[in-house]
């Protein structure tokens, strides 16, 4: 599927659209300036693609698949939702042809070797496609404008903490009238790469003393809800809760959003340019196409927010069927263009660099 038009040099902090999370195809090129531009119409394109994983960007690849599908009638997308863990194993089971996460593989669980097995003729690339700032969100009746440093953060999260006037919170928040009420902390319930990258900040910013990972830890306590909607839906339904969950989810469910200090100090309100000062910094740690990327969490730019997470499409560089290896670049390579980035506008979700995403476009033009 080939697709015209140029796409201007992305700037970290424009549009939301550039979030390339993504799903699409296209011929994927290192000089941004030759950046796909639509998803275009291919008669002959037709199929399933059957992919699964995290829900961070569940919202991004509704649009896109709507957008792919109704410019390519003969494909179906069928994305489940299901978690960035269960996603990586039905890709490793081959049940499914990519798999979402907002992890890259990881050494420590044997990951990429099982996906490696999984691809027989090549190996399993991580893609970083979608950016999706991490909200800390409560529910806090009469209190706006909450501010938490890392320190206070690991504290609520590790049961240290249990209520909202805690000398800590107020140290925080020196001007805020906060009540007595009971904290009730949230995290996903099920392994989730949303859990992964809170816990990751947590270990580099605060005194946490668990190893970062998909699944909570049981020591740390609080109550679980399954998957982003889960989340929404405790916080809503509970006083006095707090919890993390993708900016795409807060804003659309119109939940309160803590400002949360950086490196520096600095307290930080969440927007698609503040998350994208720490993405900014990320440096690739993969080889070749394998695109994994390394986050500073305790980043100490001015005005840079430092709970992101990158959502990867995990595929096979080669080894999937000639069917499957068209199907998912081409629409791989749609979310990388510049019609795909567009679509993402007022989603919640932030940009990924230039530089970032020319090779994006390279590593989904591989895949055979």
């Amino acid at each position: 599927m080939k697709y015209a038009g140029r796409l201007a040099a992305v700037t970290l902090v424009g549009a939301l659209s550039l979030a390339a999370c993504g799903t699409d195809n296209n011929t994927a090129s290192t000089d941004t300036s030759k950046a796909p531009a639509s998803a275009g119409s291919d008669a002959g394109l037709s199929g399933t693609i059957n992919a699964a994983g995290s829900s961070a960007q569940a919202n991004a690849i509704d649009e896109w698949k709507k957008n792919f599908q109704q410019a390519n009638s003969g494909v179906s997308v069928n994305y489940q939702p299901s978690g960035s863990g269960a996603g990586i194993q039905a890709f490793i089971q081959g049940t499914v042809a990519f798999a979402g996460s907002d992890s890259a593989l990881k050494d420590d669980k044997g990951e990429p070797a099982q996906a490696d097995a999984r691809c027989k003729t090549g190996k399993a690339i991580n893609i970083p496609m979608v950016t999706g700032p991490v909200a800390v969100v409560y529910n806090l009746p009469g209190v706006e404008g909450l501010q938490l440093s890392p320190k206070t953060l690991g504290g609520i999260f590790n049961n240290k903490i249990t209520k909202w006037d805690d000398p800590a919170i107020k140290a925080d928040n020196p001007d805020a009238k906060l009540p007595s009420t009971p904290i009730q902390a949230f995290h996903r319930s099920e392994e989730s790469g949303t859990n992964d990258n809170f816990t990751k900040f947590l270990s580099k910013t605060a005194d946490w003393p668990y190893e970062p990972a998909k699944a909570w830890p049981a020591e740390a306590k609080g109550q679980g809800a399954k998957g982003s909607d889960g989340i929404v839906t405790a916080i809503k339904g509970a006083a006095g809760s707090i919890s993390f969950v993708e900016l795409s989810y807060a804003e659309n469910s119109s939940l309160s959003k803590a400002k949360v200090a950086n490196g520096s100090g600095e307290f930080v309100e969440l927007t698609p340019e503040s998350a994208a000062k720490t993405v900014e910094a990320a440096e690739v740690t993969g080889q070749g196409n394998d695109l994994k990327l390394s986050i500073d969490y305790a980043t100490k730019a001015a005005g840079a927010y430092p709970i992101v997470l990158v959502t990867y499409e995990i595929t096979c560089e080669k080894g999937l069927t000639p069917e499957e290896a068209k199907l998912v670049k081409s629409f791989l390579g749609y979310t990388a263009s510049d019609e795909g980035q567009k679509a993402l506008t007022g989603l919640g979700y932030a940009p990924l660099p230039a530089t970032v995403l020319a090779k994006v476009r390279t590593a989904v033009e591989a895949i055979s």
